[in-house]
C-alpha cells in the first residue's frame, strides 16, 4: 500500500483508514446475529438478561426535572430575558423529555418480557440492541429520522452522556451559570452560541453594535483544564470538552497547532473562550494567529463530519499555512 505520507497526509491517516474499515466489518457482522435466538452461551435467557439490564438502566436514570421550578429558579437569575437563559430552559426540556421517554421505554419492555403488554417492533428491536450493548434506534432517532438524543457507541457511555448532560444543567440552575461550560452536552449547541453572541452584542449596546455583524472570535485559553477556571470572563463564555483530530495542541498563551503524536488520533483541547466581535474587529485580529492568519477549524458534534453535524468554524493559531492543516483534515469534535 501507498504511504499516506506521499499524498501530504500523516501517518496517522492509514491508523484512521483501518479502524474505519474494522469497525464497518464489526456492524456488517453485527447485523448477521440471529434475531430469534433467546437464550445466551452461559445459559442465562436473552429475555432475563435484558430485563435484569432494564432494571439496572433504570437505577441509572436522574430523576425528573420539575420545569416549574426550573422557571422558577431561571426567574432567579435574571429571568427569560436573558438569551442563555431561554436556552438554558429549552435544553431541560429537551432532556426532560429524552428522560421521560426512555424511562417509560424500559419499564415497558420489561412487562412485555413478563408477558403483561404486547412485545412490539420497536420494542423486540430494543431488546436485541441492549442485549448487545447498543443503543436503541428509538431512543436516538424519530420515526422522520430527526435527531431525538445523541449518538454514542454503546448504551454505558449514552448513559454517562445522559448524566453528565443532567449535572451540568442541575448545577447551572442551583448555582448560576458555570465558569466555563461544557460543550458536548448542548442537544443544541448552535443555539448555545447563538444566545452567547446576543448577549455581547448587547453589552455593546452603547457601541452600536448590530447582531447581523458580530461573529464569533475565539482563543485557546491557558486552562488546560475547566477545573482550573474559577471564574467565568467578563463577556463571552469558556467552554470545555473538545477534542482536536489529525494534530494536536502545544503551549499555552502562545500556543500552536502541531502535528499530532504517532497513533494518537485524538487530542483534548485546552479551555476555549469563545466570544463575539465586530466583522472589522476579526480581521484586524487575523495576525494574532500567527504569519498567515487562522486554520479556520471545523468544529463537528460527532466524528462523522457531515454538514448536518457541523456546529461551527473555530479559529486556531498556526506557525503553519492553513492549507496544511486542511490537507491533514484536522477538525474539532465533541465526541470521539
Amino acid at each position: 500500500d501507498d504511504s499516506p505520507e506521499i499524498y501530504g497526509l500523516h501517518p496517522n491517516a492509514d491508523l484512521t483508514y483501518r479502524i474505519n474499515s474494522a469497525n464497518m466489518l464489526l456492524e456488517a457482522l453485527s447485523g448477521t446475529q440471529p434475531k430469534d435466538s433467546n437464550s445466551l452461551s452461559d445459559g442465562v435467557s436473552l429475555e432475563d438478561s435484558v430485563k435484569e439490564r432494564c432494571s439496572d438502566l433504570l437505577s441509572a436514570m436522574p430523576s425528573d426535572f420539575n420545569l416549574e421550578d426550573v422557571k422558577t429558579s431561571i426567574e432567579k437569575r435574571g429571568g427569560m430575558g436573558e438569551p442563555l437563559n431561554i436556552f438554558l430552559f429549552q435544553e431541560v426540556q429537551i432532556l426532560s423529555e429524552v428522560i421521560e421517554k426512555v424511562r417509560f421505554d424500559l419499564i415497558q419492555l420489561q412487562q412485555a418480557i413478563d408477558g403483561d403488554v404486547v412485545l412490539t417492533s420497536e420494542l423486540q428491536q430494543a431488546m436485541m440492541d441492549i442485549n448487545i450493548a447498543k443503543v436503541p434506534h428509538m431512543w436516538v432517532w424519530t420515526t422522520g429520522m430527526d435527531e431525538f438524543s445523541w449518538i454514542s457507541p454503546s448504551i454505558t457511555q449514552w448513559f454517562e452522556s445522559l448524566t453528565n448532560r443532567y449535572a451540568q444543567f442541575n448545577l447551572w440552575l442551583v448555582h448560576g451559570r458555570p465558569a466555563s461550560f461544557w460543550f458536548p452536552g448542548f442537544k443544541n449547541p448552535n443555539g448555545f452560541l447563538t444566545a452567547m453572541k446576543q448577549e455581547v452584542t448587547r453589552l455593546h449596546k452603547n457601541d452600536e453594535w448590530a447582531l447581523d455583524d458580530v461573529v464569533y472570535y475565539t482563543e485557546v485559553s491557558d486552562f488546560a483544564s475547566p477545573d482550573n477556571v474559577k471564574a467565568p470572563p467578563k463577556e463571552g463564555i469558556y467552554i470545555h470538552g473538545l477534542f482536536l483530530e489529525a494534530a494536536k495542541w502545544e503551549g499555552k498563551s502562545s500556543g500552536v497547532l502541531v502535528e499530532s503524536e504517532p497513533k494518537q488520533l485524538f487530542s483534548h483541547l485546552p479551555v476555549l473562550y469563545f466570544t463575539g466581535v465586530t466583522t472589522k474587529m476579526k480581521i484586524e485580529a487575523r495576525s494574532n494567529y500567527g504569519p498567515h492568519g487562522p486554520y479556520e477549524c471545523p468544529l463537528y458534534r460527532y466524528s462523522t463530519r457531515t454538514g448536518r453535524f457541523q456546529v461551527t468554524v473555530v479559529s486556531l493559531s498556526t506557525q503553519l499555512r492553513p492549507e496544511h492543516w486542511i490537507l491533514r483534515g484536522v477538525a474539532l469534535v465533541c465526541n470521539t
